[in-house]
């Protein structure tokens, strides 16, 4: 049985149980500490692709009132939650996938990558890895994907606080600045009507994602081509050939 084979004994996680269950249960039976695994920006086509990972002290969990799903949240419970992390979490990282890179692998490549390189970086090495909703392979410690983990498990939801922050702070703070035009500080790089309709105003800058079909339509719409290589995989857009393909969830 391989790493990333290996399975704990089955137990019953009751989602009345709270987020913290399924890290307890693993701890009690000695594969603490758990590590979460999210990422902020993957259904967006312009900035980068933000992966984090979290372990969270054992028994912290009353310290974390409101954590969840960082969607789930407001800008200021966000950062609030953001602080508290960094502040107490045994260990977090974060890595950032800029645009291109996502154009060359692919967003669900890209995303696995990241996940891996982020447990790579804990400096308190994890007993096991819960990832939110990916099987990941290649990772040095058991792991488990956990559908919604982002709602069911404290450390994942605390990676996808640590994701969400970092990114919208670079989008904001950092490529809006760059690139005024775009109002990345409003929409940070989704596809909103803001952001369609200046994409179709001015065309898509160095940041955009130019293998997502809507950033590809808007550069032929004002006769550009692509910077870099794309991925060439189903569902995006080939430069070389100067066409468009319905955009699909890897």
């Amino acid at each position: 049985m391989t790493v990333a084979e290996f399975r704990p004994p089955r137990s019953v996680i009751r989602r009345s149980s709270g987020n913290w269950a399924l890290q307890r249960a693993l701890d009690r039976r000695g594969l603490g500490p758990v590590a979460g695994v999210d990422e902020a920006g993957r259904g967006a086509c312009a900035g980068p692709l933000v992966v984090a990972a979290c372990v969270l002290k054992p028994g912290d969990d009353r310290r974390y009132e409101g954590l969840t799903d960082s969607k789930a949240l407001s800008e200021a419970d966000r950062d609030r939650l953001f602080d508290l992390i960094t502040s107490r979490a045994l260990s977090w990282s974060t890595v950032v996938i800029p645009a291109e890179d996502v154009d060359a692998l692919g967003i669900h490549v890209a995303n696995l990558e990241g996940m891996r390189r982020s447990v790579a970086r804990l400096s308190e090495h994890p007993g096991y890895v819960l990832t939110d909703g990916f099987r990941v392979q290649g990772l040095a410690t058991p792991s488990v994907a956990v559908v919604k983990g982002d709602l069911v498990a404290a450390c994942v939801a605390a990676a996808s606080v640590l994701a969400k922050v970092t990114r919208d702070r670079l989008m904001s703070e950092q490529l809006h600045l760059e690139f005024p035009a775009y109002g990345f500080d409003v929409h940070k790089g989704y596809s909103t009507p803001l952001h369609s309709t200046r994409l179709k105003q001015h065309g898509p800058c160095h940041e955009h994602r130019w293998s997502y079909a809507n950033v590809a339509e808007a550069a032929l719409r004002h006769g550009m081509r692509s910077p870099r290589a794309v991925s060439s995989k189903p569902g995006l857009f080939d430069a070389s050939e100067g066409e468009v393909v319905d955009n699909e969830v890897l």
